[in-house]
């Protein structure tokens, strides 16, 4: 699957229907715009034109690759850090014009370091052609792996977006710190959106690259096996109490104000989360019933994303005692309050 059709990120609005039942909700003149008001601060503002160099913070240039799509906003952000001897972050898709513009853009410098927030195939391709030019170290968690073990009769359920080919020359653990000129980087583990998702924080510049796990134009996927629920809100709770004021994704532009930023995006999940319950509280019912229930207006296209963030909403469900279903929790299941 092409890089631009992954359902990387989670572009359905946040719900929250603590005042009004969800099937009630259909029909109330006012449910509409209470469905879909948005509760996380979303900046959309982004024209950084493709394989343009541009200086974003002191020491960090970012490319932007031509990968648009609903899901991966205006497309990849690889990032650059340094002078001289240098360090990429996501090289990004395997894309032959992306490839020559980073290749350029580091032109009579050393790429000492690569670094590699997750394996899906708009991030990590490249690195393997960025190395061979360059012969730079590979750093990142892991290789691709799912979130947990695979129920029976369960495949990982984004495989057509997960570079498996992928191994880093080195496997970074929580809170190592790596070192170049002038730039010192620490490894952040934030699994959820995959299981091996990692953020940096540079120091000199008091950022954190945060990948695909915190961005300022959307809020990502999370979908059983390849991500957890539960994985992901530890993780939001943990960047939550880091200081950096500014994020640079992996899509899209700046995350200012970060430690806010991050406390709404964990408010979205708690509201995403009551949604569910209260649609429950109707009765026994399966994911698609609750999609209807709570994305009032949703776009066609986003259908399968919503199902998949309702599952991993689901999945956490079960396993802390809140709700109840038959076997394990699956996409197709039917569940209940217990």
């Amino acid at each position: 699957m092409d890089a631009r059709v992954k359902p990387a990120h989670d572009r359905t609005a946040a719900v929250d229907t603590r005042s009004t039942p969800p099937r009630a909700a259909a029909s109330c003149p006012h449910a509409r715009a209470l469905l879909m008001s948005a509760d996380i601060p979303f900046d959309k503002s982004f024209d950084l034109a493709p394989e343009t160099v541009d200086e974003v913070a002191p020491g960090v240039r970012r490319l932007l690759a031509n990968n648009p799509g609903p899901f991966t906003f205006k497309g990849t952000v690889s990032y650059i850090v340094g002078r001289g001897q240098v360090a990429v972050i996501d090289p990004g898709p395997l894309d032959e014009t992306h490839i020559d513009a980073l290749l350029e853009a580091v032109r009579g410098e050393t790429v000492t370091h690569i670094f590699v927030t997750h394996t899906h195939r708009d991030h990590s391709p490249a690195v393997l052609r960025i190395k061979a030019a360059t012969g730079a170290v590979v750093l990142a968690e892991g290789a691709h792996r799912p979130a947990r073990a695979l129920n029976i009769g369960e495949a990982p359920r984004l495989d057509a977006s997960n570079d498996t080919d992928f191994r880093p020359d080195r496997t970074l653990a929580d809170g190592e710190v790596i070192a170049g000129p002038g730039w010192t980087i620490e490894a952040v583990a934030t699994p959820g959106h995959t299981a091996n998702h990692m953020a940096f924080a540079l120091k000199e510049a008091d950022l954190l690259f945060s990948g695909d796990h915190v961005m300022a134009w959307s809020t990502p996927v999370v979908a059983p096996p390849d991500g957890a629920m539960s994985d992901y809100m530890a993780s939001l709770q943990k960047l939550s109490r880091r200081s950096e004021p500014v994020y640079l994704p992996g899509h899209g532009g700046a995350v200012r104000d970060a430690p806010g930023f991050v406390q709404a995006y964990i408010r979205h999940r708690e509201r995403r989360e009551t949604a569910i319950l209260r649609a429950l509280a109707e009765g026994e019912t399966d994911i698609p019933a609750v999609v209807r229930a709570i994305y009032v207006g949703l776009d066609p296209r986003l259908v399968k994303a919503a199902g998949l963030s309702v599952f991993a909403h689901l999945e956490d469900l079960v396993a802390r005692g809140r709700v109840a279903t038959e076997a394990e929790p699956s996409i197709t299941g039917r569940y209940r309050l217990r």
